[in-house]
């Protein structure tokens, strides 16, 4: 994986965790619309299309903030708990060391709610700063 995913907790070989499923993309424009598909394919893999329309949705604002302000390529991973109470863990990593602000945006700006929307529609959120840039992450609980 690139640069721009640390390891947060990863398993040691052999032993029992969550599943993972993680791509990197190239800042490019088209890398919102190929995360949405990527995400959206491996949730109904697992049998999560439940919770597919709003972890798409986050995905894409997090990844269109990465285009925005980062210069370097953009890494998703998706982390399945075991259990299945557990929330899925949804990560988005980008090259630059600064962490988003939230911000308050005015009635007509256009762009400034993609925090506000992932703080409003995930269970929680945060970020955390790598060796090579940061990561922003969410949690989306699961049905049952």
């Amino acid at each position: 994986m690139i640069g721009v995913i640390d390891s947060d907790g990863d398993r040691a070989e052999g032993a029992e965790g969550p599943e993972r499923a993680e791509w990197h993309f190239p800042a490019e424009p088209g890398a919102v619309r190929t995360a949405r598909a990527r995400v959206r394919k491996q949730l109904d893999a697992w049998g999560l299309d439940e919770v597919g329309d709003m972890t798409v949705l986050l995905v894409s604002e997090l990844v269109t903030n990465s285009l925005r302000h980062a210069t370097g390529p953009i890494g998703v991973r998706l982390v399945r708990p075991v259990n299945g109470s557990d929330p899925l863990r949804v990560e988005v990593s980008d090259p630059l060391p600064d962490p988003p602000r939230e911000r308050s945006a005015e009635p007509d700006d256009e762009g400034g709610r993609g925090l506000q929307l992932v703080a409003c529609s995930a269970r929680r959120w945060g970020t955390r700063q790598g060796r090579t840039g940061k990561t922003v992450w969410f949690e989306v609980s699961l049905p049952g």
